[in-house]
């Protein structure tokens, strides 16, 4: 199928044929009306694609307003209406996690697997200030295995194991879950592993260098009812040995972590506690895979170590029929050293350690209140404000060396030491909104939101200045280099966003969703050129060094969604059409021009049909062309595609095995998010977009007990 324009796409649905689907491969959509805003939706585990990616951010993509920066085949940066991955709220079982790499190589999300979650919920608009801080863009939180007891005097003895197979990249992987519970205690084992190879673009875009990967997770966690509530512990281990960055000069050659959560909840007269606490430590390591000339000169090793911790409070008080004030506190401390090793030989890369950042230090103090009226069985607010003290601090860096060829570091370095490190922020937000149903078919959730966050360790202490150095700083796969900035301000968005809901009579009817949504930030952090980078023969290239710098930006939008049932009978299941599309526009208020990595026009249409055990699905995901770029960063634009998925999944008794085709026709298409493919200009000398993925059967086979 070749590369057309959007309106063309739209007519590939005329000739789209019924066929057989895995219905994981769509998310299964619950909304608690009573616990979360109605912008918030849920994807349980049988909603989540296992058989199809192993990264939980790209997964999540498929929910309107959410899309995904390219990166690892693990570790994709999530963006919601146009905010990434940094200014997102994002929490694994209820704790942040901090990235632990100046090219952001090991988000939160990349420490979960689609295998072992239980449950995703997202919320693209406005969202409570007890929800977390720190953050100008939504909410995405992540549970595991949640606690299991048995009956009375009874043991329960369940579990789950799966693997699958994905052709495209020779791809394969499985899971193991095992509680042993009691009806008080209850201890759960989960543990996954995955690994794939380069895949093949789509068409003729042959192998996509850089994007092999392979990790492992284990958890071990324990619960226990007691008369003053349930406590429970849970601690893991995660170990990736490498993965491949098709977009970064860099790859991930090892990324180690340890973590340990606990908590408490307890349930009174008076109302509900809950306190979290959180500990982990990470030891990341980058240089380059083979596609990247290997290690065996030595390359450029980089080496990240961060260690974090924190605990959290929440109290619920009922104060009457109508009134519940919610009040809490959060602490979150980090602690990171970035620093590359000398290279053995290299006249540039030594013969010192390159120090990137020295002890750094961020702590964050969060404490919030927050009252819910429930005015009358339709209407409902729920207004909270928030402060977070932040409080940021480093210690002196250093180049490879003093030399000629290092003179731009040496001399940035000089500098940066010679100013004073200490920064402090006092940011205060707050959130209002109000959900009306004015019946069971027609709801309308209209939100208002303050929001600030203070800029991360990276953007304010990067300091190099040299080419190289420059170059190494970054997260947004576009090949240009980065320098921090010690004078910038925390960000401050002011966000308007509604949802309105509507479906017609009955359990099994139409519905549709449409909300539109506008946030304007002061200070965003953005970039300008500070100069080009030119090659040994003293020739421009297509990459530049930037400087983050606060700026001014705005995005606007609407997201719609829904569906309409088929039909439904005993002889021939029960079918409905699905459909998804989102529109948003960012822009620089500063020069007017396009916000990087904004996602074009974008659409899903489907259709689900069940029978007895037996579940399928066709899918048409259409996207059109990109053409509003972020010129500073020499943003590349892309093709309009459509891609047709189908997938069948069988349930029998306790097992299930499912077949799962992506991207039918092969269609060879750009990665509107993917950045620059410098894994294979690296080899080839051909600069291009990241080709997306081509054609790839997968196999999935499940068996609880």
């Amino acid at each position: 199928m070749s590369r057309t324009s959007f309106a063309a796409l739209a007519a590939a649905l005329a000739v789209a044929t019924p066929a057989a689907a895995d219905p994981t491969a769509l998310p299964d959509i619950d909304v608690d009306s009573e616990k979360a805003p109605a912008a918030a939706e849920t994807l349980s585990k049988d909603g989540i694609a296992v058989t199809r990616s192993s990264d939980t951010g790209a997964l999540l993509s498929r929910i309107p307003g959410v899309s995904a920066y390219g990166a690892g085949g693990f570790s994709s940066l999530p963006t919601i209406r146009g905010l990434n991955g940094p200014r997102i709220s994002i929490r694994i079982d209820g704790a942040p996690i901090d990235s632990a790499c100046p090219n952001d190589m090991n988000p939160p999300l990349s420490y979960t697997d689609p295998q072992t979650i239980d449950a995703v919920s997202v919320i693209t608009g406005v969202s409570p200030v007890s929800m977390g801080g720190d953050s100008i863009g939504g909410v995405i939180s992540v549970e595991t295995a949640t606690p299991r007891f048995a009956a009375a005097v009874q043991t329960l003895v369940t579990g789950e194991v799966s693997t699958f197979f994905r052709s495209n990249g020779d791809g394969f992987g499985g899971a193991a879950s095992l509680t042993i519970a009691g009806d008080k205690t209850s201890f759960t084992y989960d543990g996954s592993f995955t690994q794939s190879d380069n895949y093949k673009g789509g068409g003729n875009d042959g192998t996509v260098r850089s994007t092999e990967y392979k990790k492992t997770d284990h958890a071990l966690g324990f619960a226990a009812q007691t008369d003053v509530g349930l406590f429970t512990l849970k601690g893991g281990y995660h170990f990736s040995p490498y993965e491949g960055f098709p977009n970064q000069y860099m790859d991930m050659t090892s990324n180690r972590s340890w973590f340990l959560n606990g908590g408490w909840k307890g349930t009174f007269d008076w109302g509900d506690i809950d306190l979290r606490g959180y500990w982990r430590d990470t030891d990341h390591r980058m240089n380059f895979l083979a596609d990247k000339g290997g290690t065996a000169s030595g390359g450029m090793p980089m080496n990240t170590e961060v260690h974090t911790l924190g605990s959290t409070l929440k109290i619920d008080v009922p104060l009457n029929a109508r009134d519940t004030l919610r009040a809490g506190s959060e602490f979150h401390r980090q602690w990171l050293d970035d620093y590359w090793p000398p290279v053995a030989g290299s006249m540039m890369m030594g013969p010192d350690t390159y120090i990137n950042v020295n002890a750094s230090k961020r702590d964050r103090l969060g404490s919030f209140a927050e009252w819910e009226a429930k005015w009358s069985p339709a209407l409902t607010t729920t207004i909270g404000i928030r402060n977070d003290q932040v409080w940021m601090n480093t210690g002196d860096v250093q180049p490879y060396s003093t030399s000629m060829m290092n003179m731009a570091d040496a001399m940035a370095a000089t500098a940066f030491n010679a100013a004073d490190h200490k920064r402090h922020d006092s940011n205060w937000g707050w959130s209002a909104i109000a959900r009306y149903a004015a019946s069971d078919r027609a709801a309308l959730e209209i939100g208002y939101a303050r929001k600030v966050r203070s800029p991360n360790v990276y953007v304010r202490y990067s300091w190099g200045r040299g080419s190289m150095s420059s170059r190494m700083i970054g997260w947004y796969g576009d090949g240009n280099g980065y320098v921090g900035n010690l004078a910038l301000k925390p960000e401050k968005a002011d966000t308007l966003s509604a949802a309105l809901s509507l479906k017609g009579e009955g359990a099994e009817s139409w519905s549709l969703k449409i909300a539109p949504h506008y946030t304007r930030v002061d200070d965003y952090i953005d970039a300008v050129k500070l100069q080009d980078f030119t090659d040994m023969m003293g020739m421009p290239t297509p990459f530049a060094q930037l400087q983050f710098v606060n700026q001014d930006a705005e995005f606007y939008g609407i997201d719609v969604s829904g569906e309409l049932p088929l039909w439904a009978s005993s002889a021939a299941g029960q079918a409905k059409l699905t459909a998804s599309a989102s529109w948003l526009r960012g822009k620089n208020r500063d020069d007017g021009g396009s916000l990087y990595h904004q996602m074009p026009l974008n659409a899903r249409i489907g259709i689900e049909h069940a029978l007895g055990g037996w579940e399928n699905l066709i899918e048409v995901e259409l996207v059109d062309d990109k053409t509003r770029v972020d010129a500073t960063r020499n943003e590349p634009s892309t093709n309009g595609y459509a891609l047709v998925n189908v997938s069948t999944g069988y349930r029998f008794s306790s097992y299930r095995i499912s077949l799962d085709v992506q991207n039918l026709f092969d269609t060879g298409y750009d990665l509107p998010l993917g950045g620059k493919s410098l894994g294979d200009y690296d080899a080839t000398g051909v600069l291009r977009p990241v080709p997306g993925r081509g054609r790839s059967v997968n196999v999935g086979l499940s068996a609880a007990f």
